[in-house]
């Protein structure tokens, strides 16, 4: 360091700690400044001393602050980017929870009407209701034995699989609420368990659609040479009691003499057709041309006036078939 001063006349600085025996501790900054001759030669060297233990002991105590801080800092931003990972990994908990109870929720709304899931989960019970007036519908397949004998069983539940979502669908677009299916026959139920005075007019129409559907299906199975799936319907209107009995492997059902007529209007039908009991025609009469059958047995019920509904009245149809009905019916139905 003195030789840069000496050769190159390059002023320095530099500063010593020295400790006493008395373990005091001190700073010394020394600067040597070189003064030189007119012709740049070293002439003599000026050395100046100064305390600074002061200023060193407020530098050291900054530094070790400055750590403490970068210490501080640096645990807080691992702590942070902790935080921040549980965070993300509690959102992700979260989103498979919320998926899980919205698969649940669809699950449970796939076994039971909206309204009566809402009350299984706000009161843990739903009970039963009485309904005055409500429209059951049953569909099943005739010779459904020898279908049954014709076709490989996996076979033969894939086609069911098909066409009662297919029936699923249909129902659903005529506000109907399905109920069960046993075996070949498909249940489902109009004006419950939300109340309408239109669930006469509804089941009718949701009947016509499915027996049309049926009928593209079998077209296609006589050209393929397939087994025919031939399907009847009836309808019934009248009270039920519904709702949801048990705790374990509780589902929806009804109950009532309408259930069992509506059953009978299905077995005294003819496939392709949909036959209703002369309560449902009463409530359908104006809308629909229907054929009156007359009083028929019906088992365990006794004579019954039965109708089939051949297709909505031209007036209140949008479609050559008599099956979607135009602006003007849907007026009036939901006057109903």
């Amino acid at each position: 360091m003195l030789d840069s001063c000496f050769e190159h006349h390059n002023p320095i600085s530099f500063s010593i700690r020295i400790n006493h025996k008395h373990g005091e501790e001190k700073w010394l900054q020394t600067i040597v400044s070189p003064q030189l001759t007119k012709g740049g030669n070293l002439e003599k060297l000026i050395i100046v001393e100064s305390d600074i233990t002061e200023l060193k002991t407020k530098e050291i105590e900054l530094y070790e602050q400055n750590l403490k801080m970068f210490h501080i800092t640096e645990n807080l931003e691992k702590a942070n980017s902790q935080l921040e990972q549980q965070k993300e990994e509690i959102n992700q908990q979260k989103i498979l929870i919320e998926e899980e109870q919205e698969k649940s929720e669809r699950l449970l709304l796939n076994i039971l009407p909206f309204e009566v899931a809402r009350q299984l989960k706000s009161k843990g019970r739903a009970g039963t209701r009485f309904y005055k007036l409500v429209t059951v519908l049953f569909s099943d397949f005739k010779g459904f034995s020898q279908l049954s004998k014709a076709i490989e069983p996996k076979e033969l539940v894939n086609y069911l699989d098909t066409y009662f979502i297919r029936f699923d669908e249909i129902i659903g677009t005529h506000y109907l609420e399905k109920i069960k299916t046993i075996g070949d026959a498909y249940m489902c139920v109009g004006g419950l368990p939300l109340r309408n005075n239109s669930n006469p007019v509804d089941a009718v129409l949701a009947g016509l659609e499915i027996q049309h559907y049926m009928a593209i299906i079998n077209a296609e199975n006589r050209i393929n040479n397939r087994p025919l799936w031939e399907l009847r319907i009836g309808v019934h209107t009248g009270p039920v009691v519904a709702g949801v009995v048990g705790k374990k492997k509780f589902a929806y059902d009804v109950w009532g003499d309408t259930v069992n007529i509506a059953s009978r209007m299905q077995e005294r039908g003819e496939v392709g057709k949909v036959n209703v009991s002369g309560d449902s025609y009463e409530c359908i009469k104006d809308y629909f041309e229907c054929e009156y059958r007359g009083k028929i047995e019906a088992k365990n019920v006794g004579k019954i006036d039965m109708y089939y509904v051949n297709r909505l009245k031209s007036e209140y149809s949008d479609d050559n078939l008599g099956l979607i009905p135009n602006e003007g019916f849907k007026l009036l139905v939901n006057k109903l």
